[in-house]
């Protein structure tokens, strides 16, 4: 028997079980993006600089919940790689607004689906109805708004 298997207080708090299957994603989700060249948090400020575009540095770091200096070296990495380009905020020229490149958008779009499909190999032990209810129920455990 394994050592996690003779632990059945631990085994029983959700919090537990959810931390598991988070690390499991997590792990499969990262092994797909290496595949494509990426990093786990350089796609998400990569698909929140997509769905904010153009945002302030400032609004994409609170968007992402990434501490300032984390996201500028992130950033660095991203327009290195031709992925995304900061200019001046129209709304405000003493700030920058980040947007994305074509080829930002093509990377991004092969990175959905292999992180969709890392999604799916997580969740297929479950039926499509278990999967939405299982989906329903993270998002009002998770303290988001969905």
């Amino acid at each position: 028997m394994s050592a996690e298997a003779s632990l059945p207080a631990i085994r029983s708090l959700a919090s537990w079980l959810l931390g598991r299957a988070a690390a499991r994603g997590r792990a499969l989700v990262a092994e797909a993006l290496a595949a494509e060249g990426m990093k786990m948090w350089h796609h998400v400020v990569l698909s929140a600089v997509r769905d904010l575009a153009p945002v302030a540095q400032a609004d994409l770091g609170r968007g992402v919940r990434l501490d300032p200096k984390d996201l500028v070296g992130i950033l660095n990495d991203l327009q290195a790689a031709g992925l995304v380009v900061r200019a001046p905020d129209p709304a405000d020229r003493r700030k920058n607004a980040v947007s994305l490149t074509d080829e930002g958008a093509r990377l991004l779009g092969r990175c959905e689906r292999v992180a969709r499909a890392a999604n799916d190999e997580l969740l297929s032990p479950l039926t499509m109805a278990e999967r939405e209810q299982f989906m329903g129920l993270l998002i009002r455990i998770s303290g988001t708004d969905g």
